[in-house]
């Protein structure tokens, strides 16, 4: 007979929210166990929330941690269930990132993590440090309030495995499963049958695919039975974590939460046969390596997972043969656009308590892109509130303004859209029709409440008080004026709306009779803020520079895919004149022989920046080593000396322009090679912008390589 053992793993913790973390745990645990679960793993240091950063320094936020375990232990949640539980903890005078193991109002073990993320979004070894003791352990005297619960003075700290009456559990923490040497391979020759993972992994575009394959891959040769617990929603800054809580066995995936979701706590559960597992285990090899490998200190459990009775189970999902059928889901890039940042929205508002967003409509499809996922967002809310989500509707209640025993329920998209999203089109004598009806039209489609106005006398006041205080009146290039005269006058109408986007915020609510404010959302897109290349798109970056972006970490050409699905997801027709329309800043006089265009601007595609910006960032080339590996990708239809000029204008351009990384508006992070200036992507602001020595070695290089562009073999045709 096998030994049916009913698994949970889950939820959407806010860094320093002590109380409402606690309220979660407590929730999941219960859920669990109306399950019929008997083991229950939580993410990464839920207790005070992953994202503390240098909180996590403060005293405060080891005793909170403390008090909040003491209150969970001195409850009956924990009676007959193992919980695994995160928390920051000092050993020594040592603080660690720790797994606390509990059951049955007894803390079973402390397990300090042992390999630590710190590189791209990651500086854990800023605030902790790795246990480097693997499969050691000492004795860890517990505090005051602690032992008053428990009635323990001390318990092990350490690598160590819980070995329980059926089976043996092992711990492995988040960064530790993307190691090479990962602690699960020793501990599963040594008998560890179950891996409990706490995680703080955050969404990026393509990166769940990594995730499972690595999950999966841990139990495929090993064998065993692999929990997957993640952090879900904005706890408190630019990352987004996209949940999708996990349960493997044998290499296959028996269970899969929601990657992207506006729940709170989410439970994953799964009845196993732990038999399949000793089934899996049975080759040579493994036995010799087992036989042969080192031991771990097992600490032991008068406690069961399973009950040991033939068909005591709910059935949800049974035997692992059947389970084995199941596979991993995965969105697409475009179905990730339109969920994780509008997931991140909706945490942001309502952890933020304030009353809406608001966006500048220019009529371009940057703009449009934040817009239409406010507009996603919108949908998951009406979406959840027809499920009765009772959270959900209490947040958005209290958004729309009304009262604690209101019965307003948000069922309609473009109805609740309506109250808490607001637009603007903000046109000067430089601004076009077609534009100007795009922002109107794309309103409508959605429901936002929407704001037409010209600003062109503000734009003049600015232009006659310094040629009053001056005597110089500046001019367009158009009309004849210097590029010093161009940029400043683009600036003007940049600042302005800047400006008018605050009073807007500040006031809109007040004038459709209600409290509070908005908050301004930017509309840069990752190649944009990554390689502001010309000052015209440094303008239109900062035209509006916002409270938060929600797009600053996508790319132009990931932008363009997502409106093109929303267009047939979201039924909005209008959203074809956007993906045909050609960017413009709309900064300068428009006539007939001259449109400013994005692109013409900056003297490359947006394309070509997003390929730049990939080789700066994940492939970390400098200037010489980008022009040697496109060298090879452009050769065909660019010669070396041109590939040459595209190198350097960007660096150029990049390097000048560093500095405005620094006062970027904190957009979701989305994206491997974002900016983030201090967060993400650490760089000098200050270069030596025409890198003499890395320029002359590519000038040197380009001028010897033969030229095995297209357009060579067509002169050679020619001639």
């Amino acid at each position: 007979m096998g030994h049916l053992i009913t698994l949970a793993t889950s939820l959407n913790q806010w860094a320093l929210d002590f109380q409402g973390n606690y309220e979660r745990i407590i929730q999941s645990i219960a859920i669990a166990k109306e399950r019929g679960a008997t083991l229950r793993v939580g993410p990464e240091l839920e207790i005070p929330g992953y994202g503390c950063y240098d909180h996590f320094l403060e005293g405060d936020t080891i005793l909170h941690s403390w008090e909040v375990l003491a209150k969970i232990l001195s409850s009956d949640d924990t009676m007959g269930i193992v919980c695994d539980i995160g928390m920051p903890v000092v050993h020594k005078n040592v603080t660690y990132n720790c797994r606390v193991i509990v059951h049955d109002r007894q803390v079973l073990l402390i397990r300090p993590k042992m390999w630590l993320a710190n590189d791209g979004n990651y500086r854990e070894m800023r605030y902790f440090t790795p246990w480097m003791k693997h499969r050691q352990w000492e004795d860890h005297f517990l505090p005051r309030i602690i032992q008053t619960v428990t009635k323990q003075v001390k318990v092990p700290f350490g690598d160590c495995v819980i070995s329980t009456a059926d089976t043996c559990i092992g711990v492995e923490l988040c960064e530790e499963l993307f190691t090479p040497a990962s602690p699960h391979i020793l501990m599963g020759l040594d008998g560890v049958e179950i891996f409990t993972n706490s995680s703080g992994s955050h969404h990026e575009l393509r990166k769940l695919y990594t995730r499972v394959e690595l999950i999966k891959e841990a139990t495929l040769k090993l064998g065993g039975i692999y929990l997957y617990a993640n952090q879900q929603g904005c706890d408190g800054d630019r990352l987004y974590y996209d949940g999708c809580a996990m349960i493997a066995m044998n290499g296959h995936i028996v269970a899969q939460g929601s990657q992207f979701s506006l729940n709170d706590v989410e439970v994953v559960t799964a009845t196993i046969d732990i038999e399949d597992v000793r089934s899996h285990r049975t080759s040579r090899s493994r036995g010799l390596q087992a036989a042969s490998s080192e031991v771990f200190h097992r600490i032991e459990v008068p406690f069961a997972l399973s009950s040991g009775k033939f068909g005591d189970t709910d059935g949800a999902t049974t035997l692992g043969i059947q389970a084995k059928l199941s596979g991993a889901k995965f969105h697409t890039p475009e179905e990730e656009i339109a969920l994780g940042p509008a997931c991140w929205l909706w945490d942001y508002l309502r952890r933020s308590r304030t009353q809406g967003y608001f966006v500048p409509l220019s009529g371009g499809i940057d703009s449009c892109a934040t817009a239409v996922i406010v507009y996603s967002m919108c949908r998951l809310v009406a979406e959840a509130a027809r499920k009765g989500d009772k959270q959900v509707i209490a947040d958005a209640r209290r958004m729309v303004g009304e009262q604690e025993d209101s019965v307003y329920i948000p069922l309609d998209p473009h109805e609740f859209c309506n109250k808490i999203f607001h637009t603007c089109y903000m046109g000067t004598e430089n601004s076009s029709a077609e534009t100007r009806k795009r922002a109107k039209d794309l309103s409508e489609a959605i429901g936002s409440y929407h704001v037409d106005l010209n600003m062109d006398t503000l734009v003049t006041s600015v232009r006659n008080l310094f040629a009053f205080v001056t005597g110089m009146r500046p001019q367009f290039r158009a009309h004849g004026g210097s590029s010093a005269e161009n940029l400043a006058l683009q600036n003007i109408q940049a600042r302005l709306r800047m400006l008018l986007a605050y009073l807007f915020a500040q006031l809109l609510p007040w004038v459709r009779g209600r409290q509070g404010a908005l908050l301004v959302l930017g509309s840069a897109n990752v190649d944009e803020r990554c390689q502001p290349v010309s000052k015209e798109i440094l303008n239109e970056l900062t035209s509006t520079p916002a409270d938060i972006n929600p797009i600053g970490g996508i790319s132009k050409t990931d932008l363009k895919k997502f409106i093109a699905y929303a267009r047939d997801a979201f039924e909005i027709p209008i959203l074809n004149d956007f993906l045909s329309a050609i960017p413009t800043a709309e900064l300068e006089p428009i006539s007939e022989t001259y449109v400013q265009a994005d692109e013409a601007d900056m003297g490359m595609t947006y394309d070509e920046l997003s390929v730049f910006g990939r080789f700066r960032k994940v492939e970390k080339c400098g200037p010489y080593g980008m022009f040697t590996k496109l060298v090879h990708e452009w050769g065909s239809f660019l010669s070396p000396v041109q590939i040459a000029e595209k190198v350097k204008l960007f660096f150029f351009e990049y390097a000048r322009n560093r500095h405005k990384m620094t006062t970027l508006t904190p957009s979701y992070h989305a994206e491997s090679y974002s900016p983030d200036d201090n967060r993400f992507d650490l760089r000098p602001f200050l270069y030596p912008s025409r890198f003499p020595w890395q320029f002359k070695k590519i000038d040197e290089v380009a001028a010897v390589l033969p030229d095995r562009s297209n357009s060579a073999a067509d002169r050679t045709k020619t001639d």
